[in-house]
């Protein structure tokens, strides 16, 4: 059986640009600890949980063993070489 974890606070959308905008200007993977030190105000770790589970999901950071990195590129040169791209 699947123990499903119920969630206590969810986050507003301020906690989540916070947390988004200290991980974007982030040059090298940061472990959660390291996360919440960098963020202005103090956050629950099971709210910054829920955060980086949607931020993950969204395909906008990658939550390995060495840390939390974010990997979005909005970079319109980087979608027209996508779409234009061909396969080897």
């Amino acid at each position: 059986m699947m123990k499903t974890e119920q969630i206590i606070h969810y986050p507003n959308l301020k906690t989540v640009i916070m947390v988004e905008n200290v991980l974007r200007e982030a040059e090298l993977a940061l472990t959660r600890e390291e996360l919440k030190k960098r963020l202005p105000t103090k956050t629950m770790h099971q709210t910054l949980n829920v955060i980086l589970n949607y931020l993950e999901k969204r395909g906008l950071i990658v939550d390995g063993h060495k840390g939390i990195l974010w990997t979005y590129n909005e970079s319109p040169r980087l979608k027209d070489a996508i779409a234009k791209g061909t396969e080897i």
